[in-house]
């Protein structure tokens, strides 16, 4: 039987996205070259908390975008059961943008390389840069790190990472360290 043990809740959560939206004003100011893609399916929620702030704080519409990479994914077509794609929305191109890719976990780095070839298909970026929730820390496959983190995690590889948002229908938002 799998044991949870809770690594963060609110009102900590909303503090560590204030922090790395501020983070994200100092590197952006303007934010007039920047666009936001959200990671399916869990990364769209925090992409969508990110951009709210930051037009409460900025007054800036910033462009946001929903990625799927599911067809992109190196394990794609290695799995007894098929995974079920989720939608892709970029009503943007991302030709010589500055785009804020956004997940909740980073662990081995495999879905963020599946997303950075997804993301190709609606234009050249101009720069990329990762943000994410939790960083699992020493389960990295490929030299991918995060620009921005809330908080880095020391994880087994038999150890994973759930994330909990209202937006899917928990009652509050956790993040869990399940064994």
């Amino acid at each position: 039987m799998s044991q949870k043990r809770l690594i963060l809740s609110s009102p900590l959560l909303e503090i560590m996205t204030s922090r790395l939206c501020q983070q994200l004003i100092e590197n952006h100011q303007d934010f007039s070259q920047s666009a936001v893609l959200g990671l399916q399916p869990r990364g769209i929620h925090l992409a969508e908390r990110v951009v709210a702030e930051l037009r409460v704080r900025t007054d800036i519409s910033i462009p946001l975008g929903h990625l799927d990479a599911t067809f992109y994914r190196d394990d794609f077509r290695r799995r007894d059961s098929p995974l079920k794609p989720n939608k892709t929305q970029v009503p943007f191109l991302v030709e010589n943008k500055n785009v804020i890719l956004i997940d909740d976990v980073i662990a081995t780095g495999r879905m963020v390389r599946a997303a950075l070839n997804a993301m190709t298909a609606f234009g050249r970026p101009n720069r990329v840069e990762l943000l994410v929730l939790i960083d699992r820390r020493y389960n990295r496959d490929l030299p991918i790190e995060p620009d921005y983190v809330g908080m880095k995690v020391n994880t087994l590889d038999s150890q994973r990472v759930q994330v909990e948002w209202k937006e899917q229908g928990f009652e509050a938002d956790r993040i869990w360290l399940v064994d």
